[in-house]
């Protein structure tokens, strides 16, 4: 049986942390900046965690188990 191919956009926006879980970039933060505050702006450069209901998903275009 062929190996499961990992999803090209996928590999790129997500990355796993050393517990396995999958860090992600926020939303809202690639243009029209200039009208969100500065306290909003920094938040969004943080990373966070994908939440559990997308956990699964994410992992199968990862080919993750």
């Amino acid at each position: 049986m062929p190996k499961m191919k990992t999803n090209s956009g996928a590999k790129k926006r997500f990355r796993l942390t050393g517990t396995g879980k999958i860090k992600r970039k926020h939303a809202y933060h690639s243009h029209i900046l200039t009208k969100k505050a500065t306290k909003r702006k920094k938040n969004l450069q943080k990373m966070t965690l994908v939440s559990a209901e997308d956990r699964s998903m994410v992992r199968s275009l990862l080919a993750l188990k």
